[in-house]
């Protein structure tokens, strides 16, 4: 066994065995442990925001908000490892810093910092090393996350409310990929969501996927919500058909909330083989199919009423629409559209299809291109949202488009 094979193994065996009694405390030791067992002076891991703006580290008695020493998302060489999900060494002053990104499967969590002796070079071996480790430490943070709250603390740039605090536990992971298709959503403002939800579940050679919008605010919304979202999966899981299961969220959110409120959404399922993506609309915002970098379609053939009112008086009509390979679908609520500046102008349809124009030129995989778009929308009301924003794109990749696809969601390569 060579020496450097050796240090990798010892390193991950420490790592593991240290975890066993350890506690969301106890990390930000474990990760200077492990640096140190691979010729690091300093390690450190720094975890991306809830508002994925900035990445903050994480420390054993973390801040309860304001960390005054979180590091930008753009602009910095962190924030390109983390978007563009590709290791990066740097030289200062003699020392060399290795930044690597830190995944849970194809989710990013953050990115881990070993800064190197004086002369000491980031050989291939030890990138190689570094990226092990940050694979390994991306499950600790998010099973370590339960068990206390200093994983969450240092996510959370301001407090969060109640409703926003129901709403993120609901959520599935940010981010799915798969050699056939992937799936990423971003909700918005990120510690006062209330209604806007969505979910996700890949099953077999299904994929389904939905998006949300609850009437009202606060926590009335994030009830609204929940029910709709727990029944669904009941549903699903109950191995219901799609129209059965918008009939059962129908029923539920009457029998809870009374005649008077209502949920709006998209519930749909991509045949992953034949790209046959089979939808239905109760209210809400269509979808919009992007082919070859630019929106091409509205999926608005099909508009259903709102759940919850008691309006559905039998099985819901579903559409179809038969992708091709590279296709993206974007599913969003109105608070993206309807989003104004101080002049009162909307973020409005038009400037959601450029930035999603854009951003396809640039060949973003789907994570980026959601957090980019809720930057956008951000921006435009200067970071004070009136309405729940949220978005979720589908991509369907099989052939060339899974090939190249591949190439970002590999393990990662590196850059000097």
């Amino acid at each position: 066994m060579r020496a450097s094979d050796h240090r990798a193994l010892t390193t991950l065996r420490t790592l593991l065995r240290s975890s066993h009694l350890a506690g969301p405390g106890d990390l930000p030791d474990l990760v200077m442990a492990a640096g140190e067992a691979l010729g690091a002076a300093e390690a450190r891991v720094y975890l991306v925001d809830y508002e994925q703006v900035w990445l903050v580290p994480l420390t054993a008695a973390p801040p309860r908000v304001d960390h005054g020493d979180a590091i930008p998302i753009d602009g910095t060489v962190p924030g390109r490892v983390f978007s563009d999900i590709r290791q990066h060494a740097s030289t200062a002053d003699g020392a060399t810093t290795l930044w690597s990104p830190v995944l849970n499967g194809t989710e990013r969590v953050g990115v881990l910092m070993l800064k190197l002796h004086p002369g000491t070079v980031a050989e291939p071996d030890l990138q190689d090393d570094a990226l092990d480790v940050a694979a390994l430490l991306a499950e600790l943070v998010l099973t370590r996350a339960k068990y206390g709250d200093a994983v969450e603390r240092t996510r959370r740039r301001a407090d969060m409310s109640v409703a926003a605090e129901l709403q993120w536990d609901l959520l599935p992971p940010l981010t799915f990929v798969s050699p056939e298709a992937s799936v990423a959503g971003v909700m918005a403002p990120a510690a006062e969501v209330a209604g806007d939800t969505f979910d996700y579940a890949a099953n077999g050679d299904t994929l389904h996927v939905a998006i949300m919008d609850a009437m009202g605010h606060g926590m009335e919304a994030a009830l609204l919500a929940a029910v709709a979202v727990s029944t669904m999966r009941n549903s699903r899981r109950s191995g219901y058909a799609l129209e059965a299961t918008v009939l059962s969220m129908d029923a539920a959110v009457a029998s809870q909330f009374g005649p008077d409120r209502f949920l709006t959404g998209i519930v749909g399922e991509l045949h992953v083989p034949t790209g046959m993506w089979r939808w239905v609309t109760f209210g809400h915002p269509a979808a919009l199919l992007l082919r070859d970098g630019r929106v091409v379609k509205s999926l608005d053939g099909v508009v259903g009423v709102p759940i919850g009112l008691g309006l559905l008086d039998g099985p819901p009509e579903v559409g179809q629409e038969r992708l091709q390979p590279g296709d993206r679908l974007l599913l969003h609520t109105d608070g993206v559209t309807e989003a104004r500046d101080e002049h009162g102008e909307f973020f409005g349809i038009e400037r959601l299809e450029s930035v999603l124009t854009r951003e396809a030129a640039d060949s973003r995989p789907v994570a980026e291109t959601m957090r980019r778009l809720n930057l956008a929308v951000l921006r435009h009301q200067h970071d004070r949202l009136q309405d729940d924003a949220t978005v979720v794109m589908l991509e369907w990749r099989t052939g060339e488009a899974a090939r190249l696809a591949a190439r970002v969601t590999n393990v990662p390569g590196r850059s000097g």
